[in-house]
Order: C-alpha cells, then structure tokens, then sequence
C-alpha cells in the first residue's frame, strides 16, 4: 500500500470511481499487474505447504483414497471461487469479503463478515508459520534448536516449531510494512520458484511410480467399523486435508485497490489461483501415493509425512532439493496470509470499525503502508504461539481458523443468493458475470459451505481430541471457540463500536466522514 504524492498515471476514472462508491478517496497507488495479483492467490493456497503440512493427516485417516477429497473440495470451492469473481469485478476495493457484503447486506453483516475472517487470518498465519518445524529439521539438524527429549520429543518439537514459527512472522511484518512493491516482489520470486519446483516434484515422482492410479481405491485398511457412517464418516475427517488447503483464493481482489484493470484481472486472477492449485497439487498427491515405496509405512502417516516419503522416493539429494522449495513456499504462504489480514484491518479501520481505527489505518508516509496494521497484526499471530504452544490446543485453534474462514464465506454467498432471488443483483456491465447460471451456482456454493462448515466443526475426538488428556471442550472446541470469538466480538461491536463507525478522514472522500 502506498501513497501518492500525485495522481497515479495508471489511476483512470473508473478506478477512482469503485472506491469513491464506498466513500473512500483514492490512496493507493495501482502498482501491481495481472501476475502480481495471481501470485497473491496461489502464494495463500500454496499447495506445497498445505499438501506437505496435511498430506500424514489424510492418509492416517482415509488411507489412499483420500485422494478423492481433492477433486471434490476444488469443485465445492469452484462454486464459491465462481460468486467471488463476479464480486471482484462489480466491488474490486481492499478487503474484499468485508466491503462485499456490505454492499449485499447490512453494515453489521459485513463487520461480522471482516472480524470473522480478519481474526481467523490471524491464526492461519501462525499456524502456517509453524509448517517450517515439519520441514527445515529435515533438512539440517541444526534448526532443530531445542534438544530431544528422549522417547518423547512432542514438546522438543513444538516448542522449536513456535521459535522458527515467530522468527518468519518478524520476517512477513518487516517485509510488508516496508512497502508493498517489496512484498508483491518477494511473493511473484517465491510462486516462481514455488511453480517450477511442483512441476519438477510431479516428473520425479512419475519416474518413480511403483504401483497404479487404483492405488486411491484404497482405503488402506482403515477401520470405521465403530462409525455410525462407516468408512464414509472416517472419509469425511481425512477430507480435513484437503479444506485446510484450498482457500484463500480471495485475496487476488484484496489487492484490488493496488493492482491495474481490477474489474477484469481480479476476476481471472481467483480462477488461475484455484485450477493451478488443483491441478499441481492433485498431480503431487497422485504420484505421491504411486510412488512410495510402502505406503503402510507409519512415518508417511505421522506428522511431515510427505516429507518422510518424498525423501524416501527421491533420495537425500534430490528430496533436499524439494524441501527447501517447501520452505520458501510456506515463507511466501505466510506473507501473503500476513498480507490479506492487513488489508482487511485496514479496510474495516477505514471505517473506523476496529478499535483504535485511525491508527491502524494511517498509512506511513516513509513506507507507503499502514504500518501500524502490519505489526499488530504480527504480534497477535506470535502471541497466539505462545499462548497456544500445547499442540493439542494448537490443532483445536487452527482448526477453528478454518471454521471460521468457511463461516465467513457462507456470510458472503448466503446474501449474494438472497439478492439473486429477490432480483436484487446486477453483475458489472461488460465484466465477469455467471448469467443465468448465477442461482445454481450460488445455491451450489450455499449448500456446499454449509455442509463443510458442519463437517469441520463436528465434535470428533480424532480431530480435536485424538490424544489424552482428555477434555470435553477441546471435542467440542470447534462450535465453542468459533461462538466465542463471534459472539464476544459482536457484541462489543454492537455495545461499542458500530457508534463510532465513519469514515476516517484520513480517507474520507470530500463529502463523507464522521460517525455514521
């Protein structure tokens, strides 16, 4: 983000026009192209960090016919990719989900809307951070800073995943105060590297294949006898692997302000992000499962499973070479979460919807950035290391982020279908729309995020309480914890903040400002 000191020459009058409609004076200077954007999406979905971090996590519990949850989760979320596109070429402004729904709904929507995705952003930036733990060991012992313990290295582990985890948040907080030209850069460099090394990864593996494609007919042996939906119920857990992975792909229009020609690369930009994600990661998991040598092997099913095989496949140099790809992916991941969650505080700050809006949306004029925004943001996401360093509780918590992230959308489709019943919504002239296929779709995109929002919030002790001790919260965690963080959220807006909600007038057009 940045401020110019004149008229950007790329700024034309219907870029200021999308933000004058919200109120907004423009700010931003629209400094990134088509790729930029592109890179922004694909870089938060990152498909080598989520299929290395989660892969042990849908094999344990499917067995290799997990596999499927792919396709099927990429088709779920096509549906609401789909709904995103026509919002990012009608409203293309920063923060995205925010400001959407509060063209479709009413002003306390949309502020649920953004805290619901701004504070799950935060988690998923933690929780991206510690991917680094299942990765860089593996490549050098020397960055497992904290010595084992014996038999029993969980705290070992944890405790020097939260250190990496906190030394790549200081990393994306610098990175993204000190402008974001730095920040697109940085991000394009790493998808680059992120890309070729996924295509390299899938011709390694094919080379190595040992068994056919009918591997992912396999449920591995997997026991659901004790399920009241038999194998179906265990599938529905191991599909926890794949809708951790492919989200995110809003935050190509979060950049909307910043980048040229939104109404039409925004658009595009969410789609590329989703098709490439689901085509590279889909290959890697395919040849993945072809290709291990056992895949009854418990280390392919334990925490870095992916990791284990693919050094196992591809031999101590040539995995090496992959994992240190897997790393820059998970940096690059975590600056595009680090960098979306700033763009929406700054857009409900604009608003002065935040406490302490005007200064978490001032921009600095050495920087360019709402540097303010930027470190906060860090700081919660490292204090949530600490706070939640047990990795039991730590699983529950980013297990929440993606309830949440899910609830968030559902606040999003669930209004753009009302309005498309009632005839309400008009697509941009001449840009994406979904024409008459615009109710099936959205239905679609309706019925699937409800359905897995109660899928992943299910009280199962697999997922939120697979290891003693026991406790009855931590099982339930995933419908208390996310009622918690939106009801005691909502209702200090309600009580406190929507009183004080104006534009700011750092950012108010001429004729707009103060409380609304």
């Amino acid at each position: 983000m940045s401020v110019p000191e004149k008229a950007h020459p790329q700024t034309n009058a219907s870029d200021s026009s999308d933000v004058d409609e919200f109120g907004y004076k423009p700010t931003l200077v629209r400094s990134l192209g088509s790729f930029h954007t592109f890179a922004a999406g694909i870089s938060y979905i990152s498909i080598l960090t989520g299929t290395f971090q989660l892969f042990y996590f849908g094999l344990g519990s499917g067995g290799p016919a997990y596999w499927w949850s792919w396709p099927m989760v990429f088709v779920g979320q096509l549906m609401v990719a789909l709904c995103f596109c026509e919002l990012a070429a009608r409203f293309p402004v920063a923060g995205s989900i925010y400001n959407w729904t509060k063209r479709l709904t009413s002003p306390h929507v949309s502020w649920l809307a953004g805290w619901t995705m701004l504070t799950a952003s935060i988690v998923s930036i933690a929780a991206v951070a510690l991917a680094l733990q299942a990765t860089l060991p593996e490549l050098w012992s020397g960055f497992q800073f904290i010595p084992m313990a014996g038999d029993d290295d969980t705290g070992a582990q944890a405790l020097n995943g939260v250190i990496l985890a906190a030394l790549l948040i200081v990393f994306t907080t610098a990175i993204n105060a000190f402008g974001t030209k730095l920040m697109a850069q940085i991000n394009a460099a790493g998808v680059f590297i992120e890309l070729i090394a996924a295509v390299l990864l899938i011709v390694l593996l094919a080379i190595n294949i040992v068994r056919g494609p009918q591997i992912v007919l396999d449920t591995g042996g997997i026991d659901a006898s004790d399920r009241p939906l038999g194998y179906a119920g265990a599938f529905l857990v191991a599909m926890f692997a794949s809708l951790y992975v492919m989200y995110g792909f809003d935050t190509a229009s979060s950049l909307a302000e910043e980048s040229h020609d939104p109404r039409r690369n925004a658009p595009k930009a969410i789609l590329r992000a989703l098709f490439f994600s689901f085509l590279l990661g889909g290959l890697i998991l395919l040849f993945a499962l072809m290709s291990a040598p056992d895949l009854a092997d418990p280390a392919f099913s334990s925490l870095g499973g992916l990791q284990a095989l693919i050094l196992a496949v591809l031999g101590p140099v040539g995995g090496s070479v992959i994992l240190v790809a897997v790393v820059i992916a998970v940096v690059v991941c975590a600056l595009a979460v680090h960098a979306a969650a700033i763009r929406l505080a700054f857009a409900m700050s604009r608003d002065n919807n935040l406490p302490a809006g005007a200064k978490l949306c001032s921009i600095s004029p050495r920087f360019g950035t709402p540097v303010t925004a930027s470190v906060v943001i860090g700081v919660l996401a490292i204090v949530l290391l600490f706070v939640t360093f047990s990795p039991q509780i730590y699983t529950v918590v980013t297990s929440i982020a993606i309830i949440m992230i899910y609830t968030a959308y559902l606040l999003v489709t669930v209004p753009l279908l009302l309005k498309r019943l009632r005839g309400d919504w008009q697509p941009r002239e001449g840009a994406f729309s979904l024409g008459r296929w615009g109710i099936p779709v959205n239905v679609l995109a309706v019925l699937w995020g409800g359905f897995m929002t109660v899928n992943l919030a299910w009280p199962r002790n697999e997922v939120y309480n697979a290891t003693e001790p026991f406790h009855w919260y931590l099982q339930w965690g995933g419908v208390l914890l996310p009622g918690l963080i939106l009801g005691v959220g909502f209702a200090y807006y309600w009580t406190v903040q929507r009183h004080k909600t104006g534009v700011v007038a750092e950012h108010a057009r001429a004729d707009v400002g103060g409380p609304a």
